[in-house]
């Protein structure tokens, strides 16, 4: 079965928080928070063409920067997408360094700020390296979700972290898989048409839609789905939640978006016996975002964003997450 991305951490579990979604076809990438980026290659950078950053304490958006450093002599397009205060604080970053060097002639890369809440998206501008990053307020028409891509959506839910913190989800439409033997059956080879084709069934196209595999040989919708070459499966799932307090609304909140996820990658940084410390913190222990696993009925969890008071101790922690997702008994409260 081929994925449409391949999500992988950016750092290790004590580091800053940081998830790369990758997709296998297509120079693509999307990120979840924008912590220290240094792990990343400039190539997998330069791939990023979405951000979502969950809020902008240091940890989350410190990698402004680097992001910036990489991409700023590229003609390519950045869209950062956070809660409300993000156009601002992506203002206030770039207005931080002197850009007298940029003109009309320079590489027009631009990023795309904006600010979004469940009723829709706020604020957004647009900065452009040819205008020496002034900003242009802008209007994001996408209300829905933060991202409604033609192959997947990005949704997002507010958490309270003592302020506002997202937590987003990737859902992949429809996955269509290719089958390589019954494309050989029909004597059809692979190639960028099939692209065309997973999208023409993504979009419900009719089944006489056609493509052109090579010179002189067509080949309908109907044909190759008639065929199995192209088989739908349910979609790709995956989700990624780090810096909320425990408490019932939150919980609720998290699982209503997780529901039935592939992949949940959920923080889970302090040991239970330092629940009240947790708590102080506006921070989950690693018992509680296991039982938020279990009720959000994940597929698989993956623990991170650990507190560094427990270096040489993750193997508590990965027990106490592990225990609860397997089915315990940790309430809200």
């Amino acid at each position: 079965m081929t994925l449409l991305v391949q999500p992988r951490l950016v750092n290790e579990p004590f580091s800053d928080p940081g998830l790369l979604l990758d997709f296998r076809f297509g120079s693509r990438a999307v990120l979840f928070d924008l912590g220290d980026l240094s792990a990343l290659s400039p190539r997998e950078i330069l791939r990023v063409s979405h951000v979502f950053v969950s809020h902008m304490h240091m940890d989350h958006f410190s990698g402004f920067d680097r992001l910036l450093g990489v991409s700023l002599y590229r003609g390519k397009q950045v869209h950062i997408i956070g809660p409300p205060g993000l156009t601002d604080a992506v203002e206030a970053k770039l207005r931080a360094y002197t850009w007298n060097l940029l003109n009309e002639r320079s590489q027009d890369f631009t990023i795309f700020a904006s600010d979004w809440t469940e009723a829709g998206f706020a604020t957004a501008a647009a900065f452009r390296a040819r205008r020496a990053f002034v900003r242009q307020n802008w209007q994001n028409r996408d209300t829905q979700f933060p991202l409604d891509d033609p192959e997947f959506t990005i949704e997002a839910v507010t958490l309270d972290h003592g302020i506002p913190c997202l937590a987003f989800a990737f859902r992949e439409k429809l996955r269509v898989n290719v089958h390589r033997s019954r494309l050989d059956e029909l004597g059809l080879p692979v190639g960028p048409w099939l692209a065309n084709a997973k999208r023409a069934v993504r979009r419900g196209a009719d089944a006489a839609t056609e493509f052109m595999p090579s010179a002189g040989k067509k080949v309908t919708l109907g044909e190759l789905l008639r065929a199995q070459a192209l088989v739908c499966a349910p979609g790709q799932r995956i989700a990624y939640a780090t810096d909320l307090a425990f408490g019932p609304e939150n919980v609720t909140r998290l699982c209503n978006l997780v529901r039935g996820a592939d992949q949940l990658f959920i923080e889970g940084g302090f040991l239970e016996a330092d629940r009240d410390l947790a708590a102080s913190k506006k921070h989950l222990t690693a018992a509680q975002a296991g039982a938020i696993a279990r009720q959000a009925g994940a597929i698989s969890a993956h623990q991170v964003h650990l507190s560094p008071r427990y270096l040489g101790r993750e193997d508590e922690l990965r027990t106490e997450f592990e225990a609860e997702f397997l089915g315990g008994s940790v309430t809200a409260r």
